[in-house]
């Protein structure tokens, strides 16, 4: 009688194994997927106004930070206080940033910012980058609270990079 029992123990196994086997082990590279290439990510709020608006929805890259790959210009998607901040990278580690007159220097040199509108006025404001931390800002930088008030932020509060708009359709496609 116990063998007849671990033979239908068996069974059972093996017919539960085949049956939802697939799906266990889809759900599980989904899941590893999203964690550690690529991930949704929706953008909440106007910061990121005339580039991004919100409710977008954006797919996250987290493959690059391992390279260190971080460039100014870049839009990245930063853990603070858990909530997610999507900005614009200004400066890198090390930096002096500084606003005159609305016009970006990075040590010393202008540098154009192009996917600004010529309407939007920054305060006149300068920092120097601390070493490993990124100075971001909002494009919208009359709505944004970013590292002007909240400070810079290290690499590890940087969760990925993010250009590529998947949602609403009329918006698809990769935004810099």
């Amino acid at each position: 009688m116990k063998k007849t029992e671990d033979k239908n123990i068996e069974k059972d196994y093996k017919y539960y194994l085949k049956e939802y086997g697939p799906y266990i082990i889809t759900i599980i590279l989904v899941i590893l997927f999203k964690e550690f290439y690529f991930a949704p990510i929706m953008v909440n709020g106007d910061s990121m106004y005339d580039t991004l608006n919100d409710g977008d929805i954006m797919i996250l890259d987290v493959v690059s930070l391992r390279h260190g790959d971080i460039k100014r210009f870049d839009i990245v998607v930063i853990d603070y206080e858990k909530k997610y901040l999507i900005k614009r990278v200004i400066g890198l580690p090390g930096e002096k940033v500084e606003y005159k007159d609305s016009k970006l220097y990075i040590n010393g040199e202008y540098i154009e910012e192009p996917f600004l509108r010529s309407s939007i006025r920054t305060a006149d404001y300068s920092i120097t980058v601390p070493d490993d931390f990124y100075f971001v800002v909002g494009d919208n930088r009359i709505n944004s609270n970013d590292s002007r008030f909240l400070g810079c932020f290290s690499l590890e509060k940087i969760k990925g990079k993010t250009s590529l708009t998947v949602f609403p359709f009329n918006r698809m496609g990769n935004k810099k």
